[in-house]
């Protein structure tokens, strides 16, 4: 098997990088969790889910600053297909900051409280402002996905995108001969 050139090497780990976030983003989300809530009882199914949203906001943490890094050096390397795709990482990187890192810790406190009292959350005192949290943090979640979608979609095509950086560079290093 024969090795990648080296400059396509950065892209194919900004695209892995890529369908790693998005692709267990929309499965936890999207697919695992709902059947957690009807294969299981709530509390359990709340407990498991809380766990999967845990991973998945670390794992969408070190991907979104990993790819934004990346991103950051494609452009630099005339890459300019990358650009534009920073701005759907930092939107993605912001909603997986608030949802997980500012959300996700109110809502975890009101479910310990809600079962250190001998109840769940959905029938403790805490349901109206759990179900706030809980609906704000979905929509974060939802915003996420749909970012992630679109940064799946606009994706540069591998070859193409080698043959434009590769433009760059030599139109980069004909302006410094030049001037």
């Amino acid at each position: 098997m024969k090795a990648a050139p080296v400059s396509l090497m950065p892209h194919r780990f900004f695209r892995l990088l890529t369908v790693v976030w998005v692709g267990s983003l929309l499965t936890i989300g999207y697919a695992v969790a709902p059947v957690l809530f009807t294969s299981l009882d709530r509390i359990s199914a709340g407990a498991v889910a809380a766990q999967l949203f845990r991973i998945e906001g670390v794992l969408g943490a070190v991907c979104g600053i990993l790819l934004l890094g990346l991103a950051n050096v494609l452009v630099r390397r005339g890459a300019n297909a990358y650009r534009q795709l920073r701005w759907l990482i930092v939107g993605m990187l912001v909603c997986v900051l608030v949802g997980y890192f500012a959300l996700q810790p109110f809502m975890n406190a009101i479910r310990i409280a809600a079962l250190q009292a001998g109840t769940d959350v959905g029938h403790s005192a805490y349901a109206t402002r759990f179900g706030v949290l809980h609906g704000v943090s979905s929509l974060f979640y939802l915003i996420e996905s749909l970012l992630g979608v679109a940064l799946v979609w606009k994706l540069p095509a591998g070859a193409g995108i080698v043959a434009a950086e590769q433009q760059g560079t030599a139109r980069d290093a004909a302006g410094k001969v030049a001037g």
